[in-house]
């Protein structure tokens, strides 16, 4: 194995599995403790970084676990922990404790409990999102950053405020009241859906797509399912959605480059993971909650169900946005609508939509503004408008996969 595919093995395995150790440790040694959690977890990683140089294990998980248990140990002996428990701990009840917290049911409740933790109403919004990116995937500051368009120093300041305030009010890890419960899932709704965002549409300059960062989203909303107190419309509908857009993944990238919807080979697409976002998506409509994740799931379902992209049902697509934008104005659903209506050749209402947006207060988004009046220029045969408007949008993107897309697009213009 190189060294290049032995790192980014080691950095797949960091992903899927520090969210669970976090909350093991959590739940053994009490949130009190995450610092020294987080440090010892960070240090099992590197230790297998190093030892995996030159000869990686046959079960790279089973040796982490077994790593994350040695680490308990020590942790145990590290935050004082009483003599005669040190005496007994390799062979006496505490062993086999530590053991039982390993087991797949309690990793699963364990993380579950973890989610609510980090929705709790102590913590501000900004707070919540943070503290989830960082203790259940693993994200790291430089991410978090990034997928929240953020200052590095500032996600800092935020995570050590969530740290203070677990030690403050000594917050458990433990499920709220069920009183409480329907009032956190929007919370964790919202950072699920952010997880998935980051790695279907990554902010990174350098990586369009982050497949491991999909599947915690979706192995999160599948691990709140498995609890029925937990289940809402919102939830089966947000799992919908992911499934859908998860389903198209293989076919958004050839070659190193991003094929666009209209030109997707369609044949790649997941079938079983439609088949059961089709599934979610009727579950979403037995509940009596309505949410945006109803909407988006069904627009997204209008994609997967065209067997080819001049079969797409625009002019529900568009009632669609019209129904999202209602439950909550914004300016994405205004630009999404319009691209939408360009579809169907309505370029004057698309041309007064794209003229509402305000810019500026999207800045992070310039560059999909600006393809979008490509687009309509484009398709009204004023190319060097076109020209114009896509030269702005790559000069505001920043992802490179992206930039190269719009620059190819550019060069097609005239052909």
């Amino acid at each position: 194995m190189t060294s290049s595919s032995q790192n980014s093995n080691v950095d797949h395995l960091f992903r899927h599995q520090y969210g669970k150790m976090v909350a093991i440790l959590s739940k053994i040694f009490g949130l009190t403790n995450l610092s020294l959690i987080e440090d010892a977890i960070q240090d099992t990683f590197l230790q297998a970084a190093l030892k995996w140089r030159n000869n990686q294990p046959d079960n790279p998980e089973a040796w982490l676990t077994q790593a994350a248990k040695n680490r308990t140990v020590d942790l145990l002996r590290q935050i004082n922990a009483q003599k005669e428990r040190h005496d007994n701990i390799i062979n006496g009840a505490v062993a086999l404790e530590i053991n039982d917290y390993f087991l797949a049911h309690e990793v699963e409740d364990s993380q579950l409990r973890m989610i609510f933790v980090a929705c709790h109403p102590i913590f501000s919004t900004d707070e919540q999102i943070a503290f989830a990116l960082k203790t259940i995937s693993g994200f790291s500051l430089k991410e978090i950053a990034a997928a929240l368009l953020q200052k590095e120093e500032t996600i800092k300041k935020r995570l050590a405020r969530a740290r203070k305030k677990i030690q403050e009010s000594n917050i458990t890890l433990a499920y709220p009241h069920p009183n409480e419960i329907q009032s956190r899932i929007s919370s964790v709704l919202q950072i699920i859906y952010l997880i998935f965002n980051e790695g279907f549409q990554s902010t990174k300059k350098d990586q369009l797509i982050n497949k491991d960062l999909c599947g915690e989203a979706l192995r999160l909303c599948k691990l709140l399912l498995i609890k029925e107190n937990f289940r809402t419309g919102s939830l089966y509908a947000l799992f919908a959605l992911l499934c859908f857009h998860a389903s198209r993944l293989e076919a958004k990238i050839e070659s190193n480059e991003i094929i666009d919807l209209k030109n997707q080979d369609r044949s790649k697409w997941h079938l079983p993971l439609i088949i059961l976002g089709n599934d979610a998506l009727n579950k979403a409509n037995e509940y009596d909650d309505y949410s945006l994740y109803h909407l988006e799931a069904a627009i997204a379902a209008e994609h997967v169900r065209a067997i080819k992209f001049e079969n797409t049902n625009w002019t529900r697509i568009i009632d669609l946005y019209d129904e999202m934008y209602k439950l909550m104005p914004s300016t994405n659903f205004i630009l999404s609508k319009a691209i939408a209506l360009m579809q169907v050749d309505k370029l004057k209402e698309a041309k007064s939509l794209l003229d509402k947006v305000d810019i500026e207060k999207m800045p992070h988004r310039k560059h999909l503004i600006h393809g979008a009046f490509a687009e309509y220029y484009t398709k009204k045969g004023e190319l060097d408008s076109a020209a114009t408007a896509l030269d702005q949008a790559i000069e505001h993107c920043s992802n490179e996969m992206e930039k190269n897309y719009l620059i190819k697009k550019k060069n097609n213009l005239r052909s």
